[in-house]
C-alpha cells in the first residue's frame, strides 16, 4: 500500500467527486439491504397470510431489543391497512415496495459510479501529463540508460494499470464495506446466532486469498518489464528498419521480438491465472458458509422452531448478498498487488531527481556580451575522462572550430556548454558567470543548436520552425528560410510551409533537412550557435548548401563549430585541434597547415579520400 498511499495525491484535485461517490455509495449500501428485508413481508403474503391478518392494530415500538419483531408487525400491519384482506392487493403492495428499493439501490450505484468516472481519468491525465513533464526535466543522461519502450510502456500500460487497480479500489473502499456492513447489521437483528458464522468466514477467506496473491507483484512486475522490452524492440525496428531490410536481418530481429512476447505471454499466463483463482475461491468459500447456514438455519425453522421461514428466507438472501462484495474485495487485494507493480515504476521516473538543477540563486541571462570562457574542465560520462583539464576562450563574435579524430571530445564540449551534462571539474563561464548559476532556460535561450542529426518532427515545416519562435510570423519563418537555402524547396512542396514533412521529416532529403534544421536556428536568433558536425552526414552538394547557409547564419554571431569535414572550419577565427580530451594544436587554418602537425595530417587525409 506504500505506493497507493503515493499515487492517492493525484486524486486531491478531485475530492468532491470521491466525496460524492462516498455519498452515493451510502445509499446504495443501505438501499442493497432494504431491499432483501423487504422480502419479508412478500413472503409471509404468500406464505403466511393467517399471520397477516391477525396484525389489525398499530404495534408500537418497545426498544432496539424488539426492532426485527417491530419492523415485521409494522409492515404487516400496513399492508392488512391497504390490502383489507385481498391478499393480491398485499402482494402488489409488497412487490412494489421491492421494486422501488431496487430502483433506489441501482440509481445511487450508477451516481456513484458516475461520480468516480471524473476522479479515475482526472488521475490518469494528470499522472500522465506528469510523467511528460518530467521527462522533459530529467538530463538527457537518464535516457541514456533507459530503453526508450520502456518509457512509453511505463507512460501507456503502467498508467492504465494504475487505473484499473489502484482507482478502482478507492470505490471498493467504501462502497462494498458499506454494503457488508449494512447487510450484517441487518443479518444482526434478524438472527444473531446465524450471523456468527459469517463472522468466521470472512477472516478466514480473507487468510486463504492473501496467502494466494503474495507473489502476485513480483509476476506483475515482470510483465511491466518484458512490455517495456518488446516495445523498445518494436521502435528499434521502425528506426533502423532500412539497416534490418539491408543487412538481411529480419530473422534476428523477429527472434529477438518472439523470444520477448514469449516470455510475456508465460509471465502473463502465470500472473492471470494467479489473478483468476480469487474470485472462484471466495465463491466457493461463500457457497460453502452459505451451506451451514442452510443446515443450522433450517434446524431453527423446522425442528425449534426459533426463526419463521420468511425471515430465514431473506437472511439467506442478506447471506448470499455478502458474497458479491467479498469478492470484489478480493480481487481488489489482488489489483492492488498488480497496481503496486505499475505504480513503482511510474513513481520511478516521477521521484527521480535529476542531477542538473538549477542553482536556489540563479540568475536569469538575456543577453550576451563579452566571451564564453571554459576553464580548466574535466568531464567523464562514466569511468574514463573524457576531458581533462581542458580550457578555452571564445570571444564574442568569433567562430572558433574543434576538430579531431572520434572520441577526442569534441561533441562532449557541445553538451557541456548546453548544459545537457555538467562538468566534473571546473567551470564555464559565459560573461564571467559560471553557467551553473545561469537558469537552464535563460542559457539555453542564448543557444542555438544544429546537430549532425536532423532532428525533426511528424509536423508542417512551419510547425518545426516554431519550435524555435512560438510566436514567428509566416514572413519571418520565410526569411529564415531563405537565409537557410531552404526556401527554394519549400515553395515548391505542395502546401509550401504548411506541407507535413513525414515522421522525422523522412519525405525530405539529407540535405533539406539540415537545412530546415539551420532555419530553425536562424529563426530562434541566438547571439551563440553550436554546430555539432552539422555537414558531415551530407553529400557534395547539399554540403555546399549548406555550408553556405551556416556562412549567412553565423555572420556577426559567435560560433562553436564541432567539424568532422575540415573543407568547411577555413576561415574560422580559431582552430582548435583535439585529441584525448586534450588541446594539441590551435590556430588559424593557414598557420596549422605550417606547422606540419596533427592539422595537417588531418586535412592530408581527407584530401587523399
Amino acid at each position: 500500500m506504500n505506493y497507493f498511499k503515493k499515487i492517492i495525491r493525484f486524486a486531491l484535485p478531485y475530492k468532491k467527486y470521491a466525496i460524492l461517490n462516498i455519498i452515493f455509495n451510502v445509499f446504495y449500501a443501505l438501499f442493497s439491504a432494504l431491499s432483501f428485508i423487504a422480502l419479508i413481508p412478500m413472503l409471509d403474503v404468500l406464505f403466511e397470510q393467517d399471520k397477516i391478518k391477525k396484525i389489525i392494530i398499530e404495534p408500537v415500538y418497545t426498544g432496539i431489543g424488539d426492532i426485527k419483531d417491530y419492523y415485521k408487525d409494522f409492515l404487516s400491519f400496513k399492508v392488512h391497512e391497504f390490502a383489507q384482506d385481498d391478499a393480491s392487493k398485499a402482494l402488489m403492495l409488497v412487490i412494489a415496495l421491492v421494486i422501488v428499493l431496487f430502483l433506489l439501490k441501482n440509481i445511487f450505484r450508477y451516481l456513484a459510479m458516475y461520480a468516480i468516472t471524473f476522479l479515475r481519468n482526472g488521475v490518469l491525465k494528470d499522472i500522465r501529463n506528469e510523467l511528460y513533464k518530467k521527462t522533459m526535466e530529467l538530463p538527457i543522461s537518464f535516457f541514456s540508460e533507459k530503453r526508450k519502450g520502456d518509457i512509453l510502456a511505463r507512460a501507456g500500460s503502467d498508467v492504465s494499470e494504475i487505473q484499473n487497480s489502484f482507482l478502482s479500489v478507492l470505490e471498493l473502499i467504501f462502497r462494498e464495506p458499506l454494503t457488508i456492513l449494512f447487510t450484517i447489521t441487518m443479518m444482526l437483528l434478524i438472527s444473531p446466532k446465524l450471523t456468527l458464522f459469517v463472522f468466521i468466514f470472512i477472516p478466514i477467506s480473507g487468510f486463504i486469498i492473501s496467502s494466494i496473491g503474495k507473489t502476485l507483484k513480483k509476476k506483475s512486475d515482470l510483465v511491466q518489464k518484458e512490455q517495456g522490452i518488446f516495445l523498445s524492440t518494436f521502435e528499434e525496428t521502425l528506426g533502423g528498419l532500412k539497416i534490418i531490410k539491408g543487412f538481411t536481418a529480419e530473422k534476428l530481429f523477429g527472434k529477438k521480438f518472439n523470444e520477448s512476447t514469449q516470455r510475456f505471454f508465460n509471465y502473463s499466463n502465470t500472473l492471470l491465472n494467479r489473478q483468476n483463482l480469487a474470485s472462484p475461491t471466495s465463491e466457493f468459500l461463500g457457497i460453502t458458509v452459505i451451506s451451514i447456514l442452510l443446515w443450522y438455519g433450517g434446524k431453527m425453522v423446522l425442528i425449534d422452531g426459533t426463526l419463521d421461514s420468511s425471515s430465514f428466507i431473506a437472511y439467506m438472501g442478506l447471506a448470499y448478498n455478502i458474497l458479491t462484495p467479498a469478492k470484489a474485495i478480493s480481487k481488489a487485494s489482488y489489483s492492488v498487488k498488480k497496481g503496486n507493480a505499475a505504480a513503482e515504476r511510474v513513481l520511478e521516473i516521477l521521484e527521480t531527481e535529476s542531477n542538473i538543477q538549477d542553482a536556489p540563486n540563479a540568475i536569469t541571462k538575456t543577453e550576451f556580451t563579452s566571451e564564453i570562457n571554459i576553464k580548466n574542465i574535466s568531464f567523464k560520462y562514466q569511468d574514463n575522462w573524457v576531458l581533462e583539464d581542458f580550457s578555452l576562450n571564445v570571444p564574442k563574435g568569433h567562430t572558433v572550430a574543434l576538430v579531431g579524430q572520434s572520441g577526442s571530445g569534441k561533441s562532449t564540449i557541445a553538451n557541456l556548454i548546453t548544459r545537457f551534462y555538467d562538468v566534473n571539474k571546473g567551470s564555464i563561464n559565459i560573461d564571467s558567470t559560471d553557467i551553473k548559476d545561469i537558469t537552464q532556460n535563460s542559457l539555453r535561450k542564448l543557444l542555438g543548436l544544429v546537430t549532425q542529426d536532423s532532428i525533426l518532427f511528424n509536423d508542417s515545416v512551419k510547425g518545426n520552425l516554431l519550435v524555435a519562435k512560438e510566436d514567428a510570423t509566416d514572413e519571418e519563418i520565410i526569411d529564415a528560410l531563405k537565409i537557410a537555402n531552404a526556401w527554394e524547396f519549400v515553395e515548391t512542396l505542395p502546401n509550401g510551409i504548411e506541407t507535413n514533412i513525414g515522421d522525422s521529416g523522412n519525405k525530405l532529403s539529407g540535405g533539406q533537412k539540415q537545412r530546415l534544421s539551420i532555419a530553425r536556428a536562424v529563426l530562434k536568433n541566438p547571439p551563440i550557435m553550436i554546430l555539432d558536425e552539422a555537414t558531415s552526414a551530407l553529400d557534395t552538394e547539399s554540403e555546399r548548401l549548406v555550408q553556405s547557409a551556416l556562412e549567412n547564419m553565423m555572420k556577426n554571431r559567435t560560433s562553436i563549430v564541432i567539424a568532422h569535414r575540415l573543407s568547411t572550419i577555413q576561415k574560422a577565427d580559431n582552430i582548435v585541434v583535439l585529441s584525448k580530451g586534450k588541446i594539441v594544436e590551435q590556430g588559424k587554418h593557414q598557420e596549422l597547415l605550417e606547422m606540419k602537425g596533427v592539422y595537417y595530417n588531418l586535412v592530408k587525409m581527407q584530401s587523399l579520400a
